[in-house]
């Protein structure tokens, strides 16, 4: 495992290529993105983050011949019992829109005292495509919800995450905070603990 050189990624969402990328920069390992090899996006009908990480990684190694790493991530409201979820991405319909979904979430929130939510992560990391033990991290960050959109970083809902420690939106931190902090950087960063032992 320690032995990877080239990592493809299963993701075509620029904003997670960067972090990702930043984040096993000290590793020295060659972050490729899945497009370099026209691989295409593939459905994500799973009710799990697991399970549709853990399909994406398969097709991205699949058709590259490469290990590949996948995460899959939403937004969960405790109000909405863990929705929009795994389909954060799509909430408010096709084609993927953030600032629609956005307004979805807030809107449907409106009537709601508990604004509570949090962003999961979960990554998978297969060797080849029937790699039957993958390496799965998963990290969790804690938040809520406010109606007026606040910074212009990041992308998603991190307009509208607040983080009340910091009186900031996820949007208004710097790339360095964020991957510090995020459900992404901590499922990272335990995933590269598993890489260095």
């Amino acid at each position: 495992m320690l032995n990877l050189k080239k990592l493809v990624i299963a993701s075509g969402n620029k904003g997670k290529l960067r972090e990702i990328g930043m984040l096993l920069a000290p590793l020295e390992i060659e972050v490729v993105p899945q497009s370099a090899f026209n691989v295409t996006e593939i459905d994500e009908p799973h009710p799990t983050f697991v399970e549709n990480a853990l399909a994406k990684a398969r097709h991205a190694s699949r058709q590259t011949g490469l290990p590949a790493l996948a995460d899959d991530s939403g937004i969960c409201v405790n109000a909405l019992k863990g929705a929009p979820g795994v389909f954060s991405a799509r909430y408010a319909g096709e084609p993927k829109s953030d600032q629609r979904n956005n307004m979805k979430l807030v809107e449907t929130l409106e009537t709601s005292a508990d604004r509570s939510a949090y962003y999961y992560c979960v990554i998978v990391l297969l060797r080849h495509a029937e790699d039957p033990q993958p390496v799965i991290a998963d990290g969790s960050w804690h938040g809520e919800i406010i109606s007026e959109p606040r910074g212009d970083g990041g992308f998603g809902y991190d307009p509208h995450f607040l983080l009340p420690e910091f009186d900031r939106t996820a949007a208004e931190l710097d790339m360095n905070t964020k991957n510090t902090i995020s459900h992404r950087g901590k499922a990272l960063a335990k995933l590269i603990e598993i890489l260095r032992s």
